[in-house]
């Protein structure tokens, strides 16, 4: 951990010149202002100051050297005019307690810096990084969350590959908070194993709902109701068969349809939907494994709640699909993933004034 200085010029931290040029200048001020006005003691002004700008050790530098300043300038003036003891004792504790508020102020930043550093590596393993071509697929993905101090929310996305094709997993938690973190961290680590070790795509997604029920049981036992003991969760599973080259095996847990996007245009794929993760007591079953044409010049892209309900200030919904279609026939090299993922997260903010009201996801994937 690092504290970052808060004056930079050139990427140099530069926040001991402002208290600098005021002791200068407030010497400088009282050496040629008369007798009757004299302005040494706001020399006080300069620890504090730098109590905000620089490091201890420099607001106690700074703390010295204005008392050494206003004794030496407050000494050349003759006896009847110099400010004495009163205005010397004013500089000295004020530097003093300049020293501490910056003693305060660091130790803030110090436990600022270790809950960033904490919630990074919580999004690291959650989010887990996503090397370029994992799985034999280019992938791209935006993750906004709502909270931008939390860093990381309930939506969750992730690639396996494995021994039966790469597997790809794109959801997003019911509710928002801590519950909702470790909701998103439980269903993920149940998709890397399943993922890896089943054949049968639906035996990964009865997986799913498995260990959604088993973590709302969990959590209902240990926290109550309250703690989300009826949390459910959207999602997208897809397979991408091994020896199929033009196809898809999808499963739709209550989430948004995938789109296929291709400098043919932009369609949504003809699903099955089902019903949420942790829901699946209240249907017939859980949803079915459905084959899809997807062709090697096209992209699939899975979006969050956080872009089909982003409002403008009128209240009207961010259309995404139309916007893509748009941009991929004025450009058909808006279909490349890392394009296609800009574009929507840009088109997001811009519609919603970049006011989000939820975590916002967005993936694009293809085969190489």
């Amino acid at each position: 951990m690092h504290r970052n200085p808060l004056v930079r010029v050139g990427g140099l931290g530069v926040g001991w010149v402002p208290p600098l040029l005021l002791l200068i200048g407030v010497a400088a001020a009282d050496a040629n202002t008369g007798g009757e006005f004299r302005m040494i003691s706001w020399i006080v002004l300069v620890p504090g100051i730098a109590s905000a700008l620089c490091g201890v050790w420099g607001t106690a530098v700074y703390a010295a050297l204005a008392v050494a300043t206003y004794f030496t300038v407050d000494s050349a003036w003759p006896h009847q005019y110099q400010s004495g003891l009163p205005d010397f004792i004013l500089v000295a504790v004020g530097g003093l307690l300049a020293t501490l508020a910056c003693v305060v102020r660091v130790r803030g930043e110090r436990r600022m810096l270790h809950i960033r550093d904490v919630a990074d590596t919580t999004r690291r393993v959650v989010l887990r990084p996503l090397p370029p071509g994992w799985g034999g697929l280019d992938h791209a993905a935006v993750y906004l969350p709502a909270d931008a101090e939390a860093r990381v929310g309930g939506d969750f996305y992730d690639i396996q590959p494995g021994p039966h094709g790469t597997r790809v997993l794109v959801g997003d938690v019911q509710g928002k908070g801590l519950g909702a973190v470790e909701t998103a961290a439980a269903l993920l680590s149940a998709f890397r194993e399943a993922g890896y070790h089943e054949a049968d795509l639906a035996t990964v997604a009865e997986r799913l709902e498995v260990r959604m029920t088993r973590h709302r049981g969990h959590t209902a036992a240990v926290h109550g109701r309250a703690g989300g003991g009826d949390r459910f969760a959207t999602a997208v599973l897809v397979g991408f068969p091994p020896r199929v080259p033009g196809a898809v095996d999808t499963v739709v847990f209550g989430h948004e349809p995938p789109l296929a996007v291709g400098p043919r245009g932009v369609r949504e794929l003809p699903v099955d939907g089902g019903l949420p993760l942790g829901l699946a007591e209240l249907g017939s079953g859980p949803p079915p494994v459905r084959r899809l044409e997807l062709a090697a010049d096209e992209t699939l892209l899975l979006v969050t709640d956080g872009v089909t309900e982003a409002r403008d200030r009128d209240g009207g919904f961010y259309r995404h699909a139309e916007e893509v279609a748009r941009a991929v026939a004025a450009d058909a090299r808006n279909t490349a993933p890392r394009r296609l993922v800009r574009l929507v997260r840009d088109g997001t903010l811009r519609h919603c004034g970049g006011r989000l009201g939820d975590d916002t996801t967005v993936f694009a994937v293809r085969r190489r």
